[in-house]
């Protein structure tokens, strides 16, 4: 493998490209008009133009990729994480082109796709999962006769979901109609598909996830958990490795579960298995992300392996040299997403142009950006300018250098999600370890975030008046 073509742009792009730079393999961007000048174009080897700024006409044409793939030589496409990670059309008309999908087989990608096809592909492995129908459903009135059985509070979820789309909490036998309704217009906007299932509502989860990794030869890792219960709208924003609550005996029982997921639709390469855990520490499986997943820095830190590195040793043919009883976690690790995004209007997109854009460095630090200073954010994709992840001994360690990091991270022009990721870092519940998935809903609000940044702003002022007046007193002084 001479020559790989990432079909992704920002963040993700720039790091795939960092690993295979290091492995001396030769890359290709792709970029769409409004990426013209965009860093992953200038990080890569060679860059080519796919299309106009809308994702539809350039980061989502499959084909036009795997033409300019062709033309350029390139031997594999890595497809990053969004966009054509998880379309499992894409990964077979790759392989049919004679190039290296660098990811698992389609068919796994189209098992794992279907929230339905995938629990019946675990079935066979006894994985515990939340209770609920074993069919996708579209009829309200069947579907309601199916709740009652399982018993309120019931969760609606699109079939072919993801990203908090088509998913409604119903509480009571009264309101399941117009939520049943509401999460099929969403799935059918969404995905193209209404169909959703029911399960049983778990009411306070937390949302642990296994980073798993497969080779061709029959070898499948768990590689650890990673926690991430902090969301908004369904969607995560703060992740960290080790969970603060798995014990070492729940952690081998879910890491092996994980490996059964991946042995029942014969995965290859970086994949993530998600659960929940209940207050009792019971854990269901929810699904399977067969891609590399935005948080997967936090378990690079503590494990010590570049994901990215096997997942091209992997596509390339190689076999594991890495045993499980080899894998050992090392330090703490958290990841805040820094998205352009105003935390004091709703997390709403906050496109304009970065007047100042500083990231923080030093020892723990790391950020994995896709932006400079001077560049516009566009409206076109998802809003996320970088991840910045910080690397500790112990939790709190990482805590004090994540606050740190966030106050040396210096953003103008644009709102982003920095001052929420200080109030969850600083908060009780979290530094406690006491969480779950209902964080944002129990502790957040724009007007406390209000606060705080005005007590800051207030704070800050005084000292700097506190020194202007200390300053005068030097320049008043006789010779």
């Amino acid at each position: 493998m001479k020559k790989i073509l990432v079909a992704n742009r920002g963040e993700i792009a720039i790091r795939v490209m960092k690993t295979a730079r290091k492995m001396g393999v030769k890359t290709v961007a792709v970029y769409s008009t409004a990426d013209r000048n965009a860093p992953h174009v200038k990080f890569a080897d060679e860059a080519v133009w796919i299309g106009e700024a809308p994702s539809s006409q350039s980061y989502l044409l499959g084909s036009k990729i795997i033409e300019a793939a062709k033309s350029l030589n390139a031997d594999a496409i890595h497809p990053g994480y969004g966009f054509l990670s998880e379309n499992a059309d894409f990964a077979e008309e790759v392989e049919g082109n004679n190039l290296i999908f660098i990811g698992p087989k389609s068919k796994a990608i189209k098992i794992m796709g279907s929230k339905l096809a995938a629990k019946e592909a675990v079935k066979t492995y006894n994985i515990p999962m939340v209770p609920g129908i074993d069919e996708a459903i579209t009829d309200i009135e069947k579907a309601k006769q199916a709740a009652t059985i399982i018993g309120f509070p019931v969760l609606i979820k699109a079939s072919a979901g993801g990203g908090g789309k088509g998913m409604r909490v119903v509480e009571s036998d009264a309101d399941f109609e117009s939520q049943m309704n509401r999460a099929i217009s969403e799935a059918v906007a969404a995905f193209g598909d209404g169909s959703v299932f029911i399960e049983k509502y778990v009411a306070s989860p937390r949302h642990i996830e296994i980073q798993v990794m497969a080779d061709s030869h029959g070898n499948i890792l768990y590689l650890f958990e990673r926690e991430c219960s902090i969301q908004r709208r369904h969607q995560k924003v703060v992740e960290e490795a080790p969970s603060a609550i798995l014990t070492p005996e729940l952690r081998k029982k879910m890491g092996e579960a994980a490996v059964l997921v991946a042995k029942s639709c014969d995965y290859l390469g970086a994949g993530t298995v998600e659960f929940l855990l209940d207050e009792k520490n019971n854990f269901y499986f929810l699904e399977m992300n067969t891609r590399l997943q935005v948080e997967h820095p936090v378990t690079e830190l503590i494990t010590g392996i570049d994901l990215v590195e096997l997942q091209i040793r992997v596509a390339r043919g190689e076999a594991l040299t890495i045993k499980q009883e080899d894998l050992k976690i090392k330090g703490h690790a958290l990841e805040l997403r820094v998205y352009a995004e105003d935390p004091l209007n709703d997390f709403l997109p906050s496109v304009g142009h970065l007047d100042v854009y500083q990231l923080p460095v030093g020892e723990g630090i790391r950020v994995d950006n896709g932006f400079e200073q001077g560049m516009d954010v566009p409206i076109y994709y998802d809003p996320m300018l970088a991840k910045l992840i910080t690397y500790g001994q112990t939790r709190d360690e990482a805590i004090q250098l994540m606050i740190k990091a966030i106050g040396d991270y210096h953003v103008e022009g644009v709102q982003t999600t920095l001052p929420f990721g200080k109030f969850v870092f600083e908060h009780e519940a979290f530094c406690s370890g006491k969480f779950d998935t209902h964080f944002v809903k129990k502790y957040y609000n724009a007007d406390v975030l209000k606060k705080q940044i005005n007590k800051e702003a207030e704070i800050a002022a005084l000292v700097a008046l506190k020194q202007y007046f200390e300053d005068q007193k030097i320049i008043r002084l006789p010779n």
